[in-house]
């Protein structure tokens, strides 16, 4: 299964961008998403950001995953 995770936009140089990924700071591809500007949330995947989303798409994905994270762990922690 693939997965593309919203980021944010912290820098933009050329074709590169410098995102925000929950704290860590990463450069990646903006070539598919030229138009994506400094505090743009944009899906990464694969080291390329492959759209541009608002900040509430984000920020919903954002919260499934962490519940999805969490499910995960708690079913993990149950087999113990």
């Amino acid at each position: 299964m693939c997965l593309a995770v919203p980021v944010q936009v912290v820098s933009v140089e050329g074709n590169e961008a410098e995102v925000d990924i929950g704290g860590v700071k990463r450069k990646v591809s903006i070539t598919l998403t030229p138009d994506a500007r400094v505090g743009d949330y944009v899906l990464l995947h694969t080291g390329y950001a492959i759209s541009v989303i608002d900040q509430a798409e984000a920020q919903e994905t954002l919260r499934l995953l962490t519940e999805m994270i969490s499910l995960g762990d708690a079913a993990e922690a149950g087999k113990a």
